[in-house]
Parts: C-alpha cells; structure tokens; sequence
C-alpha cells in the first residue's frame, strides 16, 4: 500500500512501520472518528489457492474474535477495532500504542539488574496471565512485541502470533490443512514450538529467554546450550540469586514438562510469598539435598546427578583443618635433595591471541607411586607474595574478586596435573567420569569425594596431601603474571580447552570440543603446572564468600561464611568461555554435586 491510500474509506495509511513473512504493517488514521485518532493496520498476505483462501477466511474470523475478545479483557493489549477482507487481501485494524518498545531497555550489551528484571518479568506475566487463562498462546513474546506505553508507562503486549498463521496453510493432496513453518523468533522459540507444537509453556520460556537477555546483555540466539541435554548456559553473564536463578531455569527448560505450565504458575514464583504467622514443623525425614548453589554470576552448572556422602561433613571438617595446619610439617622422610628438574616451554600472546614470545623454564618435582605403574607428579611452588583478585579495569571482572590484596604464600607442592582418571582409580577404585580416558581428568567427584581421595592417599604414603586453599590456586595459578590469563591478555583455543565460540577481547574465536581432553596436552604456566585454566574446574578448600572482605592473607583457607556447604571452584573448564578461564574468576558451588565439568587437583607439604 501507499501512503495516501485509504482502505474502506476510512483508514487512511500514514506509513509503513514494518513488513515480515506474514505481511506488512502501516500506521494509519481513522477518518471516521473526531481528531482522525492514529490506528495500526495489519495487511496480511495469504496463499493464492482458493482452497487455502477458503481455510484462511474461516482462521482469521476466528482469530479476529479471539483478539476482540483479549482487548476487552485488558487495557495492556491492543485492541482490535475492525478485520475485513478485500480482493484475497485481510486486513486487522487495531489500537496504535504510543510508546517504545523494549528493544529501548532491552539491548545488546547492556545488563539490568536482578530487581529490575523480576519487576520486568512480573509486568509481562501479569499480562500474559490474562492471555494463557483463555487458553490463548501468544507464540512470539520478544522484545520488539512488548511495549512500554508513555502515557502511564505500563507494559503492552502487541503482536499475537496466531494470526501469522494465514500465511503459512498448506493443502496436501487430500485437501488435509497444515502449517508449514513454525511461528516464532529463533531463540526465543522453544523446541516444542519450532516443532509446531506450542503450548502455554512455550510462551514461558520465550518471557524467561526475554530476561535471561536482559540481565547477560547477549540475545538469546547467542547463548550456548549444553550438549549434552540442550540446557541454556547463561550464568556466566549473569549476577543472581540463587532462588532467581531457579525461577528461570525452569522457565527455560529443554523440556516443558519442566517447565511452569502458564504464564500464572510462572508469575506466582516470581511474586514474594506473604510470611507464614508461624515457622513451619521441622520436616519428619532428613532433608534431600538441595540443587547446585552456584553464587558466582558466571556460572551456570547443570546438575548430574545427587549422591549423599558418607562421611559426616563435621567429621570432613575437622580433618581438612588438621591436614591444613599440617600443611608445614614433613610427614615423610623424603628430602629436597631428591627432587628431579624437568624442562618446559611456556608462552605469551598478544592482545589478538597470537604468540608473542616462547621461554624454556625448568622446574622441580618428586613422584609419587600409587601403584601398578600408577604415578603422581607434584611440583615445586616456592613461596612468595602477590595480588590476589582483579583490578577494576579488568575486562568481564566480577565482584566477587575484589578488593585486591596482598597475599603472603608458603611454598608447598602441587599437582602438575589435574587427578586423572587412572590416579583416582588407583586410590578410589572406582572412575566415575563422564568422559573416560587414563589420562583424561576425573570428573563428576564431589567436593566430598576429593577430601576422601585426599586422606586415603594421604594414608598410603604417609604424606599429607590436601585441597588447595584459594589463595594457594590463584597464586599458583598466576605463577607471577599479573594479567587476566597466564598466557597474558587473552587465550585461544591452542592453548586451553574451553567453549571456542565465546572469545576474550580481541582473540579470534577458535574450537569448542565439548569434552575434557588429556592433561598436559597445553603449554603450562611458568610454575610448570598444566591447565591451571580450562579442562575441569578445580575444588578448592574454602568456603566461598561474596567477596574478598575479612578473608585470610597467609594463604591459608577462608573456612568461615555464610554456608559450609557452598565450596570454592577455580580454573573454569572445557565448557566455559574465555572470560571464566581468567585466574581471578571465581565460583561457588554445592559440596555434594557431582557435575562432568569439576574435578580437583592436589597439594602437599613443603619438604624440609
């Protein structure tokens, strides 16, 4: 159509506002009414086959009640004020909302706090209740189809998808109707829907891709999913509580089975609950364990599966304490004199991933024999001071790492290696991994199952071996660099395994394996220690907390907080991007879990 040119008489078209697979749609004004109020006028395009004409005609009467019907219910959705049909044409007029839509808000880049999204979210199931109560599915909730009115500043919601239907019928052979394309927006378009088969469900996950968008800044077709059950990934954007964060991915669940049934059941675990006038009884049978608490903002980790443990968790604590104090003396006769050297290269890289410079380093470190040609290398971390956390100007920083402060560290030994599947079989007798290989790193081990591979091997060689404590990882960790990466201001995927897709700074982006691979397969640190980022994350002894206020500066473990059971995760993993490789990044999570993502890696004493 024209600007100029007046459908039945009476609307007259202004200017186009959008066009789309469905057909276009045109500001226009009503000429009948006082003032000539402003109106949208939807011209929708169908197939040319009169069979498929006859079935549209029948769709779109019904739709255009369904649609008279939902703008009586609400003032926040438009009303639809005529539908015709001229020449194979259809045509919906509807109300014109002055306002922006909230691509304004909502926008790459840009990240919204936890309490405005809640408030957000809660503004657009308030709405989409209305909707889902009548049995009605929108099947393309995005941010370019809410808008924020400005004349009370409240939400809209415009743009229902069902009427898209008339240009995707098609007739088979036998006369049967089908839709041919899914209706939706890639990303915000759950399986179900894209299979064409929505649901109320369906509208759900699209309101919680919406603020997943807006508290990460990345648009939901840009979120990786996990390959392993289809799962979004978005907490590594993202700063949350943990009782949000469960409120949204269940929202977002692969299966909407999963998920809240509407958008009411939705918004009710969205609204804050009244307080109960008295405590509730305790409950009758020990309470099962509760999901993955992972307070950093970085982080989302599916859970693989619960386990109880069987060791009592106070008994667990008094003895990690005691392997810690001990961390000092020499447990066995073994020497300094009986170290070995063993020779290594390291590199540096440029602000784009190149390497820029090659060293050949050397380093000590004594073996340990577990056992049927079993062995376990530990290397020698001398002593010293250093930064701990992120500067402010650090790129994709969190809170959780600062403030910065000077660390003092007693040399001990560590792990060249993260355990590996055949060193824990050798203790454990067991290799509970997802991804088997001997010299792959063990996964899926609790918090609980590394102190217990700790005492047992610390029993069998009379060496006192232990979790690192935070500070000791970062400073091993860094091995005197001061940058985000060991490897300087960025990594590529030849020097660490972890998600290709999602590059750091200026680095190019590079290959995602989806699985761990064997250890020393990188280039180490200048401490001679392998994949100290990347592969699996790391248990550390600590508990975690918030941020770096009151915590310990001798490198010892930061054993008080707010819960014994949320321990301290380092190093990132094959499954992260690159901004979580980072040596100050940090994450708390779940002592029971089990994931394929987390294992561990050792300390020891210091020899004499």
């Amino acid at each position: 159509m024209l600007t100029g040119e007046i459908l039945r008489n009476r609307y007259k078209i202004i200017k186009l506002l959008g066009s789309g697979g469905f057909g276009d749609t045109y500001l226009a004004e009503d000429l009948d009414l006082p003032n000539h109020p402003k109106c949208v006028v939807k011209h929708l395009k169908p197939n040319s086959d009169p069979t498929v004409l006859q079935i549209v005609r029948r769709l779109f009467d019904s739709e255009a009640q369904v649609l008279y019907r939902l703008g009586n219910d609400s003032d926040q959705i438009p009303r639809l004020f005529a539908h015709f049909e001229e020449q194979g044409q259809f045509y919906l007029v509807q109300e014109f909302v002055d306002g922006e839509d909230l691509s304004q808000e909502i926008s790459p880049g840009k990240r919204l706090t936890e309490k405005e999204v809640i408030k957000l979210l809660q503004e657009i199931l308030e709405i989409l209740a209305v909707v889902h109560k009548k049995n009605i599915i929108h099947r393309d909730i995005k941010t370019q189809n809410i808008m924020r009115r400005h004349q009370d500043s409240k939400i809209v919601l415009i743009d229902f998808g069902a009427v898209k239907e008339v240009n995707t019928m098609m007739v088979n052979a036998q006369g049967q109707t089908s839709v041919s394309v899914a209706i939706g927006t890639h990303g915000y378009m759950p399986s179900e829907q894209a299979a064409g088969q929505p649901k109320l469900c369906s509208d759900v996950y699209a309101v919680g891709m919406l603020g997943i968008y807006a508290l990460t800044g990345l648009q939901p077709h840009e979120l990786p999913k996990d390959p392993t059950n289809g799962e979004i990934i978005w907490r590594n954007w993202a700063n949350v509580s943990e009782k949000f964060a469960g409120v949204l991915n269940k929202m977002v669940s692969y299966h909407f089975r999963d998920r809240y049934p509407s958008a009411v059941e939705a918004l009710q675990a969205l609204t804050p609950q009244q307080p109960q006038r008295r405590p509730p009884p305790p409950p009758a049978s020990k309470p099962q364990p509760q999901p993955i608490l992972n307070l950093s903002r970085r982080r989302v980790i599916q859970i693989a599966g619960w386990t109880v443990a069987g060791i009592s968790l106070a008994v667990i604590g008094e003895r990690l304490l005691s392997l810690f104090k001990s961390g000092n003396r020499n447990t066995t006769p073994t020497s300094s004199n009986s170290l070995q050297t063993f020779q290594f290269e390291t590199v540096t890289v440029d602000a784009q991933g190149k390497i820029n410079n090659r060293s050949n380093r050397e380093a000590k470190y004594f073996v340990e024999d577990l056992g049927n040609g079993v062995t376990l290398e530990m290397v020698q971390i001398p002593g010293g001071t250093f930064t701990m956390g992120s500067p402010e100007g650090e790129a994709q920083r969190d809170s959780d790492e600062s403030p910065q402060r000077e660390v003092k560290v007693a040399g001990f030994f560590m792990g060249k290696y993260e355990v590996t599947q055949e060193q824990y079989q050798a203790i454990m007798g067991t290799n509970p991994s997802n991804f088997k290989g001997e010299k792959r790193p063990v996964e899926k081990v609790s918090w609980d199952d590394a102190v217990e591979f700790c005492q047992k091997l610390s029993q069998k060689t009379g060496r006192t071996y232990r979790l690192p404590s935070e500070a000791e990882w970062e400073y091993a960790c860094r091995a005197g660099t001061t940058t985000p990466f060991y490897f300087g201001e960025t990594i590529t995927t030849d020097l660490v395994n972890y998600n290709g897709n999602f590059p750091y700074g200026a680095a190019p982006k590079g290959e995602y394996r989806q699985q761990t691979t064997d250890v020393g397969k990188f280039p180490p640190n200048s401490f001679g220690l392998y994949d100290m980022c990347g592969n699996v994350d790391e248990w550390c002894q600590d508990i975690y907390n918030s941020n770096y206020q009151g915590a310990p500066t001798d490198g010892s473990p930061w054993l008080s907080g707010k819960d014994n059971n949320v321990k301290l995760l380092r190093g990132s993993s094959w499954y992260y991007l690159a901004q979580s490789c980072r040596s100050a990044v940090r994450s708390g999570y779940s002592r029971e879990n089990r994931n394929y993502i987390v294992g561990f890696r050792l300390v020891a004493a210091a020899l004499a």
